[in-house]
């Protein structure tokens, strides 16, 4: 079965999603025919980037895409942002439809492979500098000389410019 073929009905058949929690459990079907269902406990794994992964129907989804599904009966049509940051806090109240931009707006930690480990500091030599993208379009920043005032400009510039920032 393809992916998109998944429907809100056969996955609220198959999964029980608690929106407060964030959490799905597999349904066990022990009682067909009387109709009655039973939870059988927490399902999926966590990917190595942090996201719950979640088999259904010999697929693999992301818990966000699947909570969007559930709640809302139909496939978020870009990206699902996670609010708060926390790729494994499925609750739907953290949960918003994005654009690819959008959601880059509200990154809130630097990339692994960052010689900082701190968010939109760069260096140069023995300086730091610091640039945030706003509109397909790199701004400078400026130069310090620590990665903290770096990473404090570009955390300025973020809450200014970035709507879906959350920081």
């Amino acid at each position: 079965m393809a992916k998109a073929n998944l429907t809100a009905q056969q996955l609220r058949d198959l999964l029980s999603y608690n929106p407060a929690s964030g959490d799905f459990v597999r349904i066990a079907h022990a009682y067909q025919n009387s109709g009655r269902r039973s939870a059988v406990g927490a399902i999926g794994r966590v990917t190595n980037a942090g996201y719950h992964l979640i088999g259904v129907r010999g697929n693999y989804y992301t818990a966000h895409r699947l909570a969007w599904l559930y709640v809302y009966g139909r496939w978020p049509v870009h990206h699902i942002d996670h609010i708060d940051g926390n790729p494994l806090n499925n609750r739907i109240n953290n949960l918003r439809e994005c654009s690819h931009a959008q959601n880059m707006q509200n990154m809130r930690r630097a990339h692994a492979d960052s010689a900082s480990g701190l968010l939109g500091a760069y260096q140069r030599g023995h300086k730091w500098v610091s640039m945030i993208c706003h509109g397909r379009r790199q701004m400078y920043l400026g130069t310090f000389n620590t990665a903290e005032e770096a990473h404090a400009a570009y955390i300025e510039a973020k809450r200014n410019i970035h709507g879906f920032c959350t920081i």
